[in-house]
């Protein structure tokens, strides 16, 4: 029985941990992967407060899992499958077991979203990425492609020329939704070009990629662009497929909340990437998560 559970050990779910553990609740984390969530899989993060030069994701969020360890919060690594949230007690069904909590903390993050063409699942690891901290160094000296056109999408092909001859970044629009400062950098780096009002059709090769069939949304030309790697970055969706019906979610599956984190469960709080925010970044993860804990233990002094 704990007092609070929490699932995820992203930036959220690991900020929730230490608030909660440092309140004196006895705290646990359920994760299914490593602690840090996406933010651990960034190669720099420059926009997160008290750090002027950057620091690298994995490093940042190693540091957070220390720190959520040093208030004796217990990691649970588990895949959760379903939840039952009625009632007082609170129980999360898991591979291997079944925990109990009097309140829980969903901070379960997103994932990368898929662009549903024919070859992606078929060369998913033989060429076709989603993190270019994790895979860009096999594609030294090669020619890869990177799909979107927000931040993610410029900064990691910014990354990706350490190791690649060329990078060509892809969007469906001639505008982007990246930041001034990732946008001229992009376009200041001599080895990324861009192909805009273009969407990618197909995803080709024999063992690994060889290239990618592309349309021009303006011309209907199409026309196969050669590569060595695709990489994806075309926004994210909600870890969200144990909720199962009992949490209220809004047209794209993210969990609605309340000002205070609150979901329509008493109890039950919501933080991170997962719920109906307008922004995901690390500092607005970091922020939901203290506000979820010390909620969370207002709303267990009240059901003592």
């Amino acid at each position: 029985m704990y007092d609070v559970l929490i699932i995820g050990a992203g930036p959220a779910g690991l900020t929730a941990g230490v608030y909660a553990a440092r309140g004196g609740l006895k705290t646990g984390i359920i994760e299914m992967a490593m602690p840090g969530g996406q933010a651990a899989s960034t190669e720099k993060i420059e926009n997160y407060p008290g750090f002027p030069e950057g620091i690298s994701g994995f490093e940042l969020m190693n540091n957070f899992h220390l720190q959520a360890q040093a208030f004796g919060v217990e990691f649970i690594f588990d895949q959760v499958n379903a939840l039952e949230l009625q009632g007082s007690i609170k129980k999360i069904i898991t591979e291997t077991q079944t925990f109990e909590a009097k309140a829980v903390i969903i901070a379960a993050g997103s994932k990368p979203r898929l662009l549903n063409v024919p070859g992606e699942n078929t060369f998913h690891g033989r060429g076709v990425s989603y993190c270019a901290t994790c895979d860009g160094a096999f594609f030294k000296g090669k020619k890869v492609i990177v799909v979107g056109g927000g931040d993610a999408a410029l900064e990691e092909g910014a990354y990706l020329t350490k190791f690649a001859e060329k990078v060509t970044i892809i969007h469906r629009r001639s505008g982007f939704r990246a930041s001034q400062i990732a946008l001229e950098r992009a376009k200041s780096n001599s080895k990324i070009q861009f192909v805009l009002d273009t969407v990618v059709e197909e995803i080709i090769g024999q063992e690994q990629v060889q290239g990618v069939k592309v349309k021009n949304t303006m011309s209907g030309e199409t026309q196969v662009l050669p590569a060595d790697g695709v990489f994806i970055y075309i926004g994210t969706e909600p870890n969200a497929g144990f909720l199962q019906g009992e949490i209220e979610i809004d047209e794209r599956g993210y969990i609605k909340t309340g000002n205070l984190l609150e979901t329509n469960i008493p109890g039950i709080f919501a933080a991170g990437d997962i719920r109906n925010t307008p922004l995901r970044q690390v500092a607005t993860a970091v922020g939901d998560g203290a506000l979820a804990a010390v909620e969370a233990e207002k709303y267990l002094s009240k059901i003592k």
